[in-house]
């Protein structure tokens, strides 16, 4: 296993705040560990040698042990959940285990999801399911390849251990990497228990390790919080572009470096529906693809609530009233380079709403068309196109605009072809290519397919002529699929 792993720090920079912040938890010890999945690339990248010692490192990814034998912290927060206050909530199943420093000085928390139950539990085992393991692991490297802010993932550790759930299932363990885990709920929580001095602590701790640039801001908490109000907007912007849907945020899976962060019942759109719901436990749709700009500035009106004992409200309005603009021109630089523009004019909007009506109608495949588009860049055939869309006539006149747009540019169809191909992606990780994966692990204990779909999802642009079934359109049975929260 890597050395690294062992001699990592024990102490963390979070445990200067103090125990009214965290709970020191040790890991629950999980019988007969294997490896599941190991992040080589990553692992190479954050300076950790390659693994030799199967055993001795999948006792690492579950918990039985610790760097330098140090005991795990699990971090207390609120947070709103389906738009409900919901209390005290906190690291349920999470402990944060060590600190690494990569070549490039950047100092990542490690930590291990699953690996027994914490204070915060809330009766729950602490425990994680080998199917929801495996789908967070492939998506945090997926969202990663996209250039998509997320926390990462090192490695799946395994145990025939079982937990219930729906069913009886497999427990597993995730290690995955931020630079923080810190969320808009560990505020909320220092703010809804009044413990103002305490807020205030963990707004100067955030300003520290992660905005130091906003220190000799005249108002240096306004500064960070606008610093988040941006990262937020950029972030949702890139989701809304290759059409990833979170399935669940709550104000509590909201990160304040603006990561994507907890993979639960997330997915991809297949077919354009800007109503797609892909939380089966979402049954009012709060968190549909559409509304999740909107849901993105709701949970920062939590945070801008939380911070109001250092912010003037005055201060914190006026910076909560520039998301939308930012979000707007994020998205519209996304389309800007997904449609080979040049530069983007207020008049585009138009053109793009009704392309998305089109796309509506037929319940065309985001992605494939996306990448279908890229290619008739380069190659002005209008007929793979044309077979993507039911309104072929409207959408043949929508191609005559569009070619009129693309005629006020000086880029060459090749240039726009080549930049278009590297911003569309060819592959996503649709819900049933993780099935696949998973279905492979729980019913063979073959954990290859995470290797190579992983692999391929870290490269989502390339054309990867091997790994052409990977961006198949969903077979039927994948309509049957369905994810929740327990996912």
């Amino acid at each position: 296993m890597p050395a690294q792993l062992k001699h990592l720090p024990a102490a963390l920079r979070f445990q200067a705040l103090g125990t009214q912040f965290y709970r020191e938890t040790p890991t629950t010890p999980m019988p007969a560990a294997i490896v599941v999945a190991w992040n080589a690339p990553l692992a190479k990248t954050l300076g950790l040698a390659p693994q030799n010692e199967q055993l001795q490192l999948a006792d690492y990814l579950v918990g039985n042990q610790t760097p330098q034998d140090s005991t795990p912290i699990a971090t207390v927060y609120s947070g709103h959940q389906f738009g409900i206050n919901a209390g005290q909530l906190g690291d349920g199943r999470a402990l944060i285990t060590a600190e690494l420093t990569d070549p490039q000085q950047q100092v990542w928390e490690v930590q291990l999801k699953g690996a027994g139950p914490t204070p915060y539990s809330r009766r729950g085992d602490g425990r994680a399911v080998l199917r929801s393991t495996i789908r967070e692991y492939l998506c945090c490297e997926a969202m990663h390849g996209l250039g998509i802010p997320t926390t990462r993932a090192l490695g799946i550790g395994g145990s025939p251990q079982t937990v219930w759930r729906e069913t009886r299932e497999t427990a597993a363990v995730l290690t995955r990497l931020a630079p923080t885990f810190l969320r808009f709920g560990h505020f909320e929580h220092q703010y809804y228990r009044n413990n103002l001095e305490a807020l205030q602590q963990l707004a100067d701790w955030t300003l520290q390790y992660h905005y130091p640039e906003c220190q000799t801001a005249a108002q240096p908490y306004l500064a960070m919080f606008a610093q988040v109000i941006a990262k937020t907007a950029h972030t949702i912007a890139q989701w809304q572009a290759v059409g990833f849907c979170h399935g669940v945020m709550n104000s509590d899976n909201m990160s304040i470096l603006g990561l994507t962060l907890d993979y639960g019942p997330f997915g991809f759109l297949d077919g354009f529906n800007p109503g797609h719901i892909c939380n089966h436990s979402d049954d009012t749709g709060r968190y549909a693809y559409q509304q999740q700009p909107q849901i993105g500035l709701w949970n920062l009106h939590c945070l801008g609530q939380a911070l109001l004992p250092l912010i003037e409200k005055t201060d914190l309005l006026a910076a909560l009233s520039q998301y939308q603009t930012q979000f707007e021109s994020a998205f519209a630089e996304q389309l800007r380079q997904k449609l080979g523009l040049t530069v983007w004019h207020e008049a585009d909007w138009t053109l793009v709403t009704d392309l998305f009506e089109l796309l509506q109608g037929a319940q065309t495949d985001w992605t494939c068309f996306w990448r279908t588009l890229s290619h008739w860049m380069m190659l002005q055939n209008d007929a793979p196109l044309l077979d993507l869309i039911l309104d072929r006539t409207g959408f043949a006149a929508w191609l005559t605009r569009y070619r009129a747009r693309l005629a006020q540019d000086l880029q060459t169809s090749l240039e726009r072809g080549r930049a278009m191909l590297s911003c569309n992606p060819k592959f996503i990780l649709r819900n049933h290519l993780a099935e696949i994966a998973i279905r492979q692990a729980e019913d063979h204990q073959d954990f290859s397919e995470i290797e190579r779909l992983g692999a391929c999802l870290a490269q989502p642009f390339d054309e990867q002529i091997e790994n052409n079934h990977y961006a198949d359109l969903p077979p039927d049975w994948a309509s049957t699929l369905s994810v929740s929260c327990s996912s």
